[in-house]
């Protein structure tokens, strides 16, 4: 069955910034290879995020607890707490795939100057959602979210979207 024509942009998924972050990490906890692939914990450190809504900071002991598979993509499993800059705690939680290109992946390797490798070559996408009871960003409970990663010097940023 073809969709109803009486709708119209249904389809169309719109964004808006929600904001942009950089967390800082700490040094990763190589867990060795299991059944499902390496894993390796990637502790947040730190950092920042600001938008035209909220910002604050990222508090230490949150990570990602990545899966590397076999063919060269990383699966994402992030848990972060984030305080805004009036005292509200969120925790944001994300998914996604961090996927490098074998012709890549040599460059990639070295954690001095993969920062400075073009985003555009690689794919690194995210789903954040989030959870607050702080009633002025209790919108964020219902947000669906998108996120577009990149490396930084000495941590991971993203621009993180809500779907509107």
């Amino acid at each position: 069955m073809l969709a109803d024509p009486r709708v119209k942009d249904v389809g169309e998924i719109r964004t808006e910034l929600l904001f942009d972050i950089v967390v800082d990490l700490d040094q990763p906890l190589d867990f060795g290879r299991g059944p499902a692939g390496r894993r390796v914990l990637f502790g947040a450190a730190g950092g920042a995020f600001e938008g035209p809504r909220l910002r604050g900071e990222v508090l230490p002991g949150g990570g990602d607890w990545a899966l590397f598979r076999p063919g060269g993509t990383m699966c994402l499993d992030v848990r972060l707490a984030l305080r805004t800059d009036d005292g509200a705690l969120v925790h944001m939680t994300y998914g996604g795939r961090y996927t490098t290109p074998p012709e890549l992946r040599d460059e990639m390797a070295d954690t001095a100057t993969r920062h400075r490798v073009d985003p555009s070559r690689y794919y690194f996408r995210t789903t954040p959602l989030f959870e607050t009871g702080a009633e002025r960003y209790a919108w964020l409970n219902d947000a669906v979210c998108v996120g577009t990663g990149y490396l930084v010097e000495g941590g991971i940023a993203y621009k993180v979207s809500r779907v509107v």
